[in-house]
C-alpha cells in the first residue's frame, strides 16, 4: 500500500466556528482545518489550476465540485455530458458548466483534465470512445466508490501520455442530480487517491492541490485496500439499510401510519441511506462484490452470536459488546467526521456553512450539508448522514447519534 499522507491544514473559518455552541467546537475546528478557500484563493501560483476540465456524467458530486472550481477560479473553462438532455438542460440551468455535449467525445475534446462521474459499470465503455480524444498530458481521474474495478476497466483505453488518477471523494447526499450539488460538499471530507504505479508526480500533485482548495483532506491508499476500507464503512452499511427498510415493507408496514409517524432515528436513518440512487449503489455492489461479501460474512456471524446471546439472555454478552462497540462512535467524533448534536446537527451547520462561505448555499440546500460518503453518479459519493457528507457514490454510511 502507498505510504499514507495527510495534508497541511488552514483555518479560514474560525470566525463563524468560535460562534457554535461548546458541544460542537471541536468538530467544527475539524472542518475548519480543511475550509474551502475564499473566492480567489486558488492554491496555484497566480492562476487557474487547469485551463479546461470536462465532467463525464452531471449529478450531485459533479455539480458540486464544478460550483466549488467556478467560485473558487480553479478552472477556465468546464464543460460537460450526460446522457440525458434533461440533466443536460439542468446543469445549464446551475451554472456550473459553461457547455454541455450530447456525446462524451465533444465535451473532452483539448481537455487538461477529464472526470469521470458516472455509475462505476459505466466508466470503462466511456474511457474507450474517450481515449483517442484526449490530449496529451491530460489528467483522467473518477469520482468512483469502487476503485480496483475502474483501474482495471478504465485504464486499458487511455492512451500513452495521459495520467490516470483514480479518485474518491468521500462525500454526498442521499439526493441526486445537478440540482441536488452545492459548492460546500467536500469540505472537511477525505478525499482517497489510489494512484499507480510510475503516476508522474507533477500530475499527481496538481490534482491533489484542486481537492484541497475545495475543501478535502487527501490521502492515499492502493486500490484494493480501499475497496475493502470502503466495504465496511459504507458498501455493507448501506445494503444493510437497503435490508432493514426492506423488511419493513415485506412486513407490509412501511405504508402504515404507526411506522411512518413513530420512525425512531434508527430506521429513520436506514430510510434516508436507502433512498440513495439505485443505478449507483447495484454496480457499486456488483464491482466489489468480493469485499462486500467478506464483510458482509463477517456480519452474519456477529449477527448470530448477537441472536444467541438476546435468545440465552445474556446481558453480560451484550452489555460487555455495546460498550466495545460504542468507541467507534467516538473515535468518529474526536476524528472530527460528525458532531455531538442532535440530528447530526443540521439544525446549525447548514447555517455556520452560509456563514462562512458569504453565499448561504447550504442553508438553501436543505438537508443536503447532512447527507454523504460520497457520491456523478446520481446520489454522490456515497449518500451517508452526518454533517458534510458521508456517502453518495463517494461513501460514507451514516452514523448512529451519539
Amino acid at each position: 500500500m502507498a505510504e499514507q499522507r495527510r495534508p497541511s491544514t488552514s483555518a479560514s473559518a474560525r470566525g463563524a466556528a468560535e460562534a457554535l455552541p461548546r458541544a460542537e467546537g471541536d468538530r467544527a475546528a475539524a472542518a475548519s482545518a480543511s475550509a474551502t478557500p475564499a473566492p480567489g484563493e486558488t492554491g496555484g501560483a497566480g492562476g487557474p489550476l487547469y485551463r479546461h476540465v470536462a465532467f463525464i456524467g452531471l449529478g450531485l458530486i459533479a455539480s458540486s465540485l464544478g460550483q466549488a472550481m467556478k467560485a473558487l477560479g480553479l478552472a477556465e473553462r468546464i464543460t460537460g455530458h450526460a446522457r440525458s438532455e434533461r440533466t443536460r438542460a439542468e446543469a445549464r440551468e446551475v451554472g456550473f458548466v459553461d457547455e454541455v455535449f450530447a456525446s462524451p467525445e465533444e465535451a473532452v475534446a483539448g481537455a487538461d483534465l477529464v472526470i469521470l462521474a458516472t455509475p462505476v459499470r459505466a466508466m470503462g465503455e466511456i474511457a474507450r470512445r474517450i481515449g483517442p480524444r484526449l490530449a496529451p498530458g491530460a489528467t483522467v481521474s473518477d469520482v468512483g466508490s469502487v476503485k480496483g474495478f475502474v483501474v482495471e476497466t478504465v485504464r486499458p483505453h487511455l492512451p500513452e501520455g495521459v495520467h490516470f488518477i483514480p479518485a474518491h471523494p468521500i462525500a454526498g447526499t442521499e439526493h441526486s442530480g445537478p440540482k441536488a450539488g452545492f459548492p460546500e460538499l467536500f469540505r472537511g471530507r477525505w478525499c482517497i487517491f489510489t494512484p499507480l504505479e510510475g503516476t508522474d508526480g507533477a500530475a499527481l500533485a496538481r490534482y491533489r492541490r484542486l481537492w484541497e482548495a475545495v475543501g478535502s483532506r487527501v490521502d492515499e491508499m492502493d486500490p484494493e485496500h480501499h475497496d475493502l476500507v470502503l466495504a465496511v464503512t459504507s458498501h455493507a452499511p448501506h445494503l444493510i439499510a437497503y435490508t432493514m427498510v426492506g423488511v419493513a415493507d415485506d412486513l407490509g408496514r412501511v405504508t402504515d401510519s404507526e411506522v411512518i409517524q413513530y420512525s425512531a432515528a434508527g430506521f429513520r436513518d436506514f430510510t434516508r441511506i436507502a433512498a440513495s440512487d439505485p443505478t449507483m449503489w447495484r454496480d457499486v455492489f456488483l464491482t466489489n462484490k468480493d469485499a462486500t461479501l467478506e464483510i458482509l460474512g463477517r456480519f452474519t456471524e456477529e449477527l448470530f452470536a448477537l441472536q444467541r446471546a438476546i435468545r440465552m439472555g445474556d446481558g453480560d454478552f451484550l452489555h460487555a459488546y455495546f460498550t466495545r462497540t460504542r468507541t467507534i462512535r467516538r473515535g468518529i467524533l474526536e476524528a472530527g467526521q460528525d458532531v455531538p448534536l442532535p440530528d447530526f446537527g443540521r439544525a446549525v451547520l447548514p447555517k455556520v456553512i452560509g456563514a462562512e462561505t458569504g453565499a448561504g448555499r447550504a442553508a438553501e440546500a436543505g438537508e443536503s450539508p447532512s447527507g454523504k460518503t460520497g457520491g456523478d453518479a446520481g446520489g454522490g459519493s456515497d449518500a451517508a448522514a452526518g454533517p458534510g457528507g458521508g456517502a453518495g457514490e463517494s461513501g460514507q454510511a451514516a452514523a448512529p447519534k451519539g
